[in-house]
C-alpha cells in the first residue's frame, strides 16, 4: 500500500506515535554512525576494514537520499523547501555521494556537515525525555550545539590541513584538540595551522567561540533566573516539571496541570 504525501510527510516530521519516532530516531543513529566513520577514517586502518567502512558509509548516504527525495515529494511547498535551513543541510550530507567519484577537496569537507543533521532533532522533546526541567534541556541543547559546531570545525581543518602539516594533525582527535582550544581562546600554541585556508577557519572559529559561547551562557543564565520563580509541577503527559505560579495548561504539551496544594 502506497502512503500518500500528507501522510509520508507526516511520520517524516512526526516525534509522537511509535511509527514517527521509530523513523526519525533511526535517522538520527544513522547520523552519528556516518560521523563516527569519518573520525575512524582519519586513523591508519587495514585496507579490508576500510572498504567496509566505505560501503556502509556509501549504504547510510543511499538511506539519507531516499529520505531527501521523499521530503521533497511531500513537500507541500517544494521551493520553500528546498531552500529552507534543514533542506540545505539534508543536501550537503548526501551530495559527496553524486560527486564523490570528483577527488576534489570540497567534496571531502561537505561530509563534515552530516553532524548537523541532528539540529533537526534537538528541541524535540522525545530526545530529553530523562531531563524534566527545562534548564536542563536548554543545557542539554547549548552542549549539544557546541559539540556540533565543534565537530565540523574539527573535520574541516583536519581536512585542510592533514594534506599539508600531517605531523600536527595526524587524526581527528588532533583537530579537535585544536578546534576546542582555539573557540575557547586559551590557544596553548602547540598545534597551529600553516595553509592560509586553515588560517581562515581559525580566525572564523575563533569569532565563533567569542561570539557563540557567552550567548549560549547568556541564554542559561536567562533560563535560569526565569525558572526561579517557577514551581515544581509536573505534567502528567510529557513529565515538564516546573511551570509558572499561575500556570493551568503544561506550556509544553497544553495538557492540564495537576491542582497544587498550598501551604
Amino acid at each position: 500500500m502506497l502512503l500518500s504525501k500528507e501522510t509520508t510527510d507526516f511520520y517524516l516530521k512526526d516525534l509522537e506515535t511509535p511509527l514517527g519516532q521509530a523513523i526519525n530516531l533511526t535517522l538520527a543513529v544513522l547520523v552519528l554512525i556516518s560521523s563516527g566513520i569519518f573520525v575512524a577514517e582519519t586513523y591508519n586502518l587495514p585496507d579490508y576494514v576500510r572498504f567496509q567502512l566505505s560501503v556502509a558509509d556509501t549504504a547510510i548516504a543511499i538511506i539519507f537520499l531516499i529520505e531527501y527525495i521523499l521530503r521533497l515529494w511531500s513537500a507541500e511547498n517544494k521551493i520553500k523547501y528546498i531552500f529552507s535551513f534543514y533542506s540545505i543541510i539534508d543536501l550537503m550530507a548526501i551530495l559527496p555521494l553524486f560527486l564523490g567519484i570528483v577527488d576534489i577537496r570540497f567534496i571531502r569537507l561537505l561530509r563534515w556537515f552530516r553532524i548537523l543533521r541532528l539540529i533537526r532533532f534537538i528541541n524535540r522533546k522525545y530526545l530529553f525525555a530523562s531531563i524534566s526541567t527545562e534548564d536542563g534541556i536548554i543545557f542539554a541543547r547549548i552542549l549539544f550545539t557546541l559539540f556540533a559546531i565543534v565537530f565540523v570545525y574539527s573535520g574541516l581543518i583536519y581536512q585542510v590541513e592533514h594534506p599539508v602539516n600531517p605531523e600536527k594533525y595526524a587524526t581527528f582527535l588532533d583537530a579537535f584538540y585544536f578546534s576546542v582550544v582555539t573557540m575557547t581562546t586559551v590557544g596553548f600554541g602547540d598545534v597551529i595551522p600553516i595553509s592560509e585556508l586553515g588560517r581562515s577557519l581559525t580566525v572564523l572559529m575563533i569569532f565563533t567561540g567569542i561570539a557563540l559561547i557567552p550567548w549560549q551562557v547568556g541564554d542559561l543564565i536567562k533560563q535560569v533566573v526565569k525558572t526561579a520563580n517557577q514551581v515544581e509541577t509536573v505534567c502528567s503527559n510529557c513529565g515538564l516539571a516546573f511551570h509558572d505560579v499561575d500556570a493551568v495548561f503544561c506550556k509544553s504539551c497544553g495538557t492540564k496541570l495537576p491542582n497544587r496544594r498550598v501551604n
